[in-house]
């Protein structure tokens, strides 16, 4: 992704934020200058748990169809004894989040406004590691079990929630309107834990054509640690 696009990106955000009356931290306002004036000692757990704005297009270079743009509010680190996150996300109308699974986090997808969130929803095969084709799913809805068959969807109206277990694969989108969805979750690693159907990136490529007006949180080693 150009940095240019992750940059109206994230203004988008904000706007979808501010219609529903959703409020960030303040360091989600930093930008570079700011950060480069920070006590980076005391803004440590911010670091070490990569908070903060997070773009990607899953390096699928088609961030309308592919993407996802999220903030992470807190989350586990070697600072804290957390074993919680939390994230509030936008997703566009038609704008998939690729079919994947976690091996550990459970996590609760919460439509918080806007259209409807629409998810996708397979076992996995223990043999093949792919997808069950077959086996209906038992799942819960605002704490109520229903059953969805192999692949079919469940629709979240604003209010609404799912509880997504470990190993369950899912993929989401949204219709009627970009949503304004929260994730509320075990302790989330964005570098291990994530199991893509097919091979992808979770962190975008970025193409550096304009400055960041606010740094991703995949960006904190190299523009604030000189990794």
């Amino acid at each position: 992704m150009k940095r240019s696009e992750i940059n109206q990106v994230i203004r988008e955000a904000k706007a979808l934020m501010q219609q529903h009356c959703f409020h960030l931290p303040e360091f989600a306002k930093f930008s570079l200058v700011d950060w480069e004036t920070q006590d980076l000692l005391a803004q440590q757990e911010v670091l070490d748990a990569r908070l903060g704005w997070d773009v990607t297009d899953f390096n699928l270079h088609d961030f309308a169809k592919f993407g996802l743009t999220l903030f992470t509010i807190r989350n586990q680190s070697s600072t804290n004894n957390k074993p919680y996150a939390e994230k509030i996300m936008m997703v566009k109308e038609g704008q998939i989040t690729p079919m994947h699974y976690h091996w550990k986090k459970m996590e609760d997808i919460i439509n918080r406004g806007g259209g409807t969130l629409v998810i996708r929803l397979y076992q996995r095969d223990e043999q093949t590691d792919l997808l069950d084709e077959k086996s209906d799913i038992q799942v819960a809805v605002d704490g109520k079990q229903i059953k969805v068959k192999a692949g079919g969807i469940v629709k979240l109206k604003p209010g609404q929630s799912i509880c997504l277990t470990p190993l369950l694969y899912h993929s989401f989108w949204a219709e009627g309107g970009t949503v304004l969805a929260g994730e509320v979750s075990m302790a989330n690693d964005d570098l291990t834990d994530n199991r893509f159907l097919e091979p992808l990136g979770r962190f975008s490529q970025i193409e550096e054509d304009e400055k960041p007006i606010h740094l991703l949180c995949s960006d904190y080693q190299h523009y604030l640690m000189g990794v």
